[in-house]
C-alpha cells in the first residue's frame, strides 16, 4: 500500500466524525478513498501507531473531504 493509491474499506468500521452524520454511528464498509499518508516516524524517530494509514474520503454534499486513520488489514487496494 502506497501514498496515492485508491482503497476501499473491506470490514465494518464505525465512524462518529462523518460530515453528514455527526455524532451518530456510521458504518463505513465499502467507502472508497485515497491513501494520504502512512505513518512510520515522528520528527525523525520511528513510531508504531495503532492506525498507521491515513485515508481521505471525498463525501458528496460535504464542504471538505473527511480523513480517517485505519489499519492496513481493514483496507483493500483498488
Amino acid at each position: 500500500m502506497n501514498v496515492g493509491e485508491r482503497v476501499r474499506i473491506k470490514e465494518s468500521v464505525i465512524f462518529y466524525h462523518h460530515p453528514l452524520h455527526r455524532n451518530e454511528a456510521f458504518d463505513a464498509k465499502g467507502l472508497e478513498g485515497t491513501v494520504v499518508n502512512i505513518l512510520t516516524d515522528y520528527k525523525g524517530r520511528p513510531i508504531s501507531p495503532n492506525f498507521p494509514v491515513q485515508v481521505e474520503f471525498e463525501i458528496e454534499g460535504a464542504k471538505r473531504p473527511m480523513r480517517a486513520h485505519l489499519k492496513k488489514d481493514e483496507l483493500e487496494t483498488l
